[in-house]
């Protein structure tokens, strides 16, 4: 899914004090600013601090990444949870005014631990969105207003109620930034607009551009789309041994040219090759399809019967428990699970690609080799095509359109106190470096919700638009 995070890039605030105060002042300050610039009351609940018990499991609770937990990592001076939207307002001026670098967490991606954590923007204050997660649908309009609080699976649980639902299947409906068509943010200045107030220009700018550089998310609103009462689901995997490089050649060929109703993405991963207590590479093939079982069959005997496909891996099931089972829960899980937010991972370093043209075999074997060199691998091909290659790449800051086959996601994780964290991300680098020829170049294109770091950085004073 391509939904614009909101809780990933800090918001750089003008310094007007001409020095720091000491960490008791900065909190005392922005308290008493707090109650000075919001009209209505702010509990002393809502301002967690360093020295308060309680601020380890806050800043735990939705963050993404453990990597950014240890203890070496600066943490905020204090957490502000806000209650309403005129409590960010009342944050943004108090900061500004205070000259205290503001982060802000919400639901969104942040694989970097840009929301919650810096190394270079100290001391600094995290805004926690967690309690404006309200929902309303509107089936009459057709839409939903969301607060950036919430994750996505909360939205899609409500709007299921209704045979409605907020999409992620790109090839049919296109990306969720593509459905918005409103949002409120609280601007540099404490400001709240909405589409009409802040301009179109800004409009486009925060549905894929980095929203978070330009203010705070408050709330989107979103365009509902159908879904039918029986969709089919299946995971059929291929390891090496099973002919995998040969059928995965073949899904490239056709993954951006399926049925708009037929979403099949490829989940890549090491695994035990056996008795022999080997190793070998398994691609799972993942799919929802928008009809039933035989429908599914008849699509995928006509465009990819190199998979094999048959009844027996086919589940028909409701929309809601697919996208439970999109996202790896067991089958028995309730749907209500996706209004408990997200889980922290493992430690772990992402980075991804966009492919235009099919990998050949030989590079795939390439890929397999090191692949078998790192403990915990995984790779996710997700197709583009169908809705996705008409949109315009201008529409929204959203350029990966025709053209594109899918877009990789790289991962490696390892556990927290791992000594040899460096030997992972030092692989996945190289990895990343070892797809360079085959993917998308000049530039070559990333994800921008993943935040890779390692893009847009000069190791030295000496600047290159070729090595960034």
């Amino acid at each position: 899914m391509a939904f614009p995070s909101t809780s990933i890039l800090s918001l750089l605030l003008v310094l007007l004090s001409a020095s720091w105060a000491t960490s008791t002042s900065i909190q005392e300050n922005f308290i008493q600013c707090l109650d000075d610039n919001s009209e209505h009351f702010i509990p002393t609940s809502a301002v967690c601090a360093q020295n308060n018990s309680s601020l380890t499991s806050v800043l735990n609770s939705t963050a993404q990444n453990l990597r950014y937990l240890e203890p070496s990592v600066p943490k905020p001076q204090f957490i502000f949870t806000p209650l309403i939207e005129s409590h960010v307002q009342a944050a943004v001026i108090c900061a500004k005014k205070l000259g205290i670098h503001l982060k802000f967490r919400s639901g969104g991606h942040d694989y970097e631990g840009l929301s919650y954590a810096s190394k270079i923007e100290t001391p600094f204050i995290m805004v926690h969105l967690a309690r404006l997660r309200s929902i309303n649908v509107d089936i009459d309009d057709n839409t939903a207003c969301v607060e950036a609080g919430a994750t996505i699976g909360e939205p899609r649980h409500w709007g299921t109620h209704h045979g409605r639902c907020i999409w992620y299947h790109d090839e049919k409906y296109g990306l969720g930034a593509d459905n918005v068509i409103d949002a409120r943010i609280v601007a540099v200045r404490g400001r709240v607009l909405d589409r009409a107030a802040m301009g179109e220009d800004l409009f486009w700018a925060i549905r894929g551009g980095g929203e978070a550089s330009f203010g705070i998310i408050l709330q989107w609103k979103i365009k509902l789309v159908p879904v039918p009462e029986t969709v089919t689901v299946f995971t059929v995997t291929k390891s090496l041994e099973q002919g995998a490089t040969k059928i995965l050649y073949r899904w490239q060929q056709v993954a951006d040219k399926l049925d708009e109703d037929l979403f099949i993405r490829v989940i890549i991963q090491g695994a035990n090759a056996g008795k022999n207590g080997g190793k070998t590479v398994t691609t799972s093939y993942n799919a929802l399809f928008f009809d039933d079982a035989e429908g599914l069959l008849q699509v995928m005997g006509q465009s990819f019967p190199e998979l094999g496909l048959t009844r027996k891996d086919c589940i028909e099931t409701s929309w809601i428990k697919s996208v439970l089972y999109i996202a790896g829960y067991p089958t028995i899980t309730p749907p209500e699970t996706l209004l408990h937010g997200k889980s922290s991972f493992k430690v772990y370093l992402a980075k991804s690609d966009f492919v235009k043209e099919a990998i050949p075999g030989t590079a795939l074997e390439g890929l397999w080799k090191r692949l078998l060199e790192e403990d915990n691998p995984l790779t996710i091909w997700n197709p583009y095509g169908g809705l996705m290659g008409t949109i315009s790449e201008s529409e929204i800051p959203f350029p990966h359109r025709n053209g594109n086959k899918f877009m990789i996601q790289y991962l490696t994780a390892w556990q927290v106190g791992d000594k040899s964290a460096s030997k992972h991300m030092d692989w996945i680098r190289r990895l990343h470096s070892y797809m360079a020829p085959y993917v998308s170049m000049f530039p070559r294109a990333a994800y921008v919700n993943y935040r890779d770091l390692d893009l847009g950085m000069n190791k030295n004073i000496n600047t290159s638009f070729i090595r960034t």
